[in-house]
């Protein structure tokens, strides 16, 4: 009986544990390898997450506590605007790129987790990368270079 009753909270644990690992993949969006193209020619690449509805847009990186350093959120609009982000519910510290439709950044900013204080484009954009705070300037990316977005812009 005891074993029985062993075998049962073992095989309740298992599957509950399933559930959990799903429901974090679950919240992973499909992705997409993106190049960054420096001002002196030389690249470098970002796996990006691809937020490109109103609903994923909307919940972008919230709650994530982890983040690694090469990886990212790329929001999709199907037109060019003024974006305006937050933080609201995002414990990670991010940079923003603010990229127009051909793919030239126009604004980088960071943000500060949990704030409710907008960080907005200046300029009509068609695109917004979210990557780990400092990374960007890690990596040498700055204002005028260009993400390389396949099917969307051109080399």
């Amino acid at each position: 009986m005891k074993h029985l009753f062993r075998k049962n909270i073992l095989f309740f644990f298992v599957i509950f544990q399933v559930a959990l690992v799903s429901c974090k993949d679950a919240s992973r969006l499909p992705t997409m390898e993106l190049m960054i193209q420096r001002g002196d020619g030389s690249e470098v690449k970002v796996t990006a997450e691809i937020a490109d509805t109103e609903e994923t847009r909307n919940r972008g990186f919230m709650e994530r506590e982890q983040i690694p350093d090469g990886t990212g959120m790329l929001f999709v609009f199907e037109r060019d605007q003024i974006l305006s982000f937050w933080m609201k519910n995002t414990p990670h510290p991010l940079s923003i790129a603010y990229i127009d439709s051909t793919g030239k950044i126009r604004d980088i900013y960071h943000m500060t987790p949990f704030s409710m204080a907008n960080w907005t484009s200046t300029v009509s954009v068609r695109y917004a990368l979210e990557v780990p705070q400092g990374w960007f300037e890690k990596e040498g990316i700055v204002v005028g270079d260009k993400v390389l977005i396949p099917g969307k812009t051109d080399k």
